[in-house]
């Protein structure tokens, strides 16, 4: 599995909180149109792409235009594109208010309408609205630049572990809300939600899944890293193998966690980011009763284009007979 084009940034979550702060409030601006997008099963409808230079919704489609927004974290800018022209506006404000009143004229610039709901979501003891949110706020490129570099590093390895899934699998992206960029694989399993949780919450627990992701750590917890879990939690966590050095079972958050610097010291932190994965659907297989047949062989990158047919039948034969 290459790792050309993919850096490996160290990250340091005191330097990277204000700037991450800022980011995950301002990115629900756009985030909110995904909440009107049809529903996909554990609210699959609402991440934002990873781009080379920041994040994206995806392509809004109404009945009047279609647009996109995207985050160029690198560029410092915020780009709303449509099918009527482009607007750009600076991610340096003075604070969430006045970037949220920029973005609303420039949308309406091109025919969009602003967003239907102005709230802020998931982040604790913020102010209810984006309006509302006046704390001053600093830009720093150089935050902005490590953020792009983990996710990407992040992502790559993510969408390779979640590629020969058959079963029901959102996009690999950001969610919003909580700000973790994640990859979920889904099994048609009724279960009981968490009661006292929020309706999001338990609506995405109404099914079995496993979500492996990444998360940049909060003021509670401020250490970047790999997780995952499995809904609903087996019994039998603690004593398994995570399959990648530092890789361990967090009984206290639910979690299993691989940290960031344990990540960068592997060979290659994109093989590792899979054989996490691997590791934890595994657990679910073992533990949960998932079912063993639903991933396919892994190719490296398929080469569809010089990998014949004979080959690829010849990989799912050999790993059926292996069990």
């Amino acid at each position: 599995m290459s790792q050309r084009g993919t850096a490996r940034p160290d990250l340091d979550y005191e330097h990277l909180a204000p700037t991450a702060d800022y980011v995950n409030r301002v990115v629900q601006v756009g985030g909110k149109y995904t909440l009107d997008e049809p529903f996909e099963v554990g609210w699959g409808n609402v991440v934002l792409d990873v781009t080379p230079r920041g994040l994206a919704t995806r392509t809004f489609r109404r009945p009047d235009t279609s647009f996109q927004v995207h985050y160029g974290l690198l560029d410092g800018d915020v780009r709303i594109e449509s099918d009527r022209g482009t607007r750009a506006l600076s991610l340096r404000h003075d604070s969430v208010a006045s970037f949220y009143t920029a973005f609303c004229d420039a949308a309406r610039d091109l025919g969009v309408d602003p967003p239907d709901s102005p709230l802020i979501c998931e982040i604790p003891d913020s102010p209810a609205t984006f309006e509302k949110d006046r704390a001053a706020r600093t830009w720093d490129p150089d935050a902005a630049r490590l953020m792009c570099g983990a996710w990407n590093l992040a992502a790559a390895g993510l969408e390779t572990w979640q590629a020969p899934y058959l079963g029901h699998r959102p996009r690999v992206g950001v969610m919003w809300g909580g700000f973790d960029l994640s990859a979920t694989r889904w099994r048609p399993q009724r279960t009981t939600p968490t009661p006292g949780r929020p309706a999001f919450q338990q609506n995405a627990e109404l099914h079995a899944y496993v979500s492996v992701g990444f998360s940049f750590g909060s003021a509670d917890a401020p250490h970047p890293g790999m997780y995952a879990y499995i809904w609903p939690q087996p019994d039998g966590l603690g004593s398994r193998d995570w399959g990648v050095p530092g890789a361990t079972w967090n009984p206290d958050a639910g979690l299993v966690q691989l940290p960031w610097p344990a990540l960068l010291q592997t060979p290659d932190p994109i093989h590792s980011i899979v054989t996490f994965g691997d590791a934890v659907h595994a657990a679910a297989v073992d533990l949960s009763g998932w079912p063993a047949d639903w991933v396919c062989p892994r190719v490296d990158g398929w080469y569809m284009s010089r990998t014949p047919t004979e080959q690829v039948q010849r990989l799912e034969r050999e790993r059926h007979e292996k069990g």
